[in-house]
């Protein structure tokens, strides 16, 4: 009986079940920002306005974060609604983490951005020895995707970080911030797009500009949100709006932040924009069948499972 049990857990999250994340597209890089902007200027209004202090705002947001990874992984398919709010709690519980080691423990985000790239490095090394890829399209068993979230996990952290660190500890300002990691990301599309030429490999341009995605969209949410004279400047408050924030306020910014997130998904869960066709699910078989799952980034193989058609 043990035996059976160990083998149940285990096909549990080896079983290829269903391609479980969207199709990158432009839709994919909008909504992303957008819940990178969320995550930032969300998570400053649960502490500014909860009440309830930093630590136990992060504990109690993790809480939340478990139980819809576990409605998560329980499905066999993508679904974009329970995908994206996963993306935007995880988005706000690595900024709230972020925040939790700098202010609450003092530990400068020089160091927490050394500490959380360190994390990413070892979750990509994890990922790519257990699977052999880190292509997006390849997670179709829990036990990528696991990798996944944890990834995405520590993106978020490192993001907030970095950003905060270049904009507020390098006093570059909010606006010069934005531009700087747009232009970062410009750098990688190009060298995405033109990979013909440039040999470059595109599931690691993918991963740049998804880490880089997370710094562009909180120092976003900082811009909108932040009053100039709040701004931790070195001389002292700065009345320049492009530097300090446009002071808009975080429940302003993430109100209108999450209705255009609400609108984008309610129109890729109606016109499935962002699925793939025939990989909606996949049939578990006799062991040994192979599992193609196409995209960009290359085929994939696995055991026990094959494409159902639609």
């Amino acid at each position: 009986m043990a035996g059976n049990m160990l083998d149940k857990a285990t096909s549990f999250w080896t079983v290829p079940v269903g391609v479980k994340v969207p199709k990158v597209t432009l839709y994919f890089w909008i909504i992303k920002v957008l819940c990178t902007t969320v995550g930032e200027t969300f998570a400053d209004l649960l502490v500014t306005t909860g009440g309830l202090g930093l630590e136990t705002t992060t504990g109690i947001m993790f809480g939340i974060l478990g139980f819809f990874l576990i409605i998560q992984f329980a499905l066999t398919f993508y679904f974009a609604p329970l995908y994206w709010l996963v993306v935007v709690i995880v988005s706000t519980a690595g900024t709230l983490v972020t925040d939790t080691m700098t202010d609450a423990s003092n530990l400068p985000l020089w160091a927490s951005s050394l500490g959380f790239t360190i994390l990413l490095a070892f979750a990509f090394g994890l990922w790519y020895l257990s699977e052999r890829t880190l292509a997006i399209h390849s997670i179709y068993t829990r036990q990528r995707e696991a990798f996944y979230w944890l990834v995405i996990l520590f993106t978020f952290g490192l993001g907030t970080a970095v950003g905060d660190w270049i904009s507020e500890g390098a006093a570059l300002g909010y606006g010069n911030t934005v531009l700087l990691f747009a232009a970062a990301i410009l750098v990688v599309a190009l060298l995405w797009y033109f990979s013909k030429y440039t040999k470059v490999n595109t599931i690691a341009c993918f991963w740049a500009a998804y880490i880089l995605t997370r710094p562009l969209g909180a120092s976003i949410g900082d811009f909108l949100s932040q009053t100039p004279a709040d701004y931790n400047s070195p001389d002292g408050p700065v009345p320049n709006h492009w530097v300090g924030g446009c002071a808009l306020g975080t429940a302003v910014t993430s109100g209108v932040f999450l209705g255009l997130i609400g609108l984008l998904v309610s129109f890729l869960f109606v016109t499935k924009k962002d699925k793939f066709r025939g990989e909606q699910e996949i049939e578990v078989t006799e062991p040994q069948q192979v599992v193609v799952v196409s995209g960009n980034e290359g085929a994939n193989m696995a055991p026990q499972g094959n494409i159902a058609n639609p």
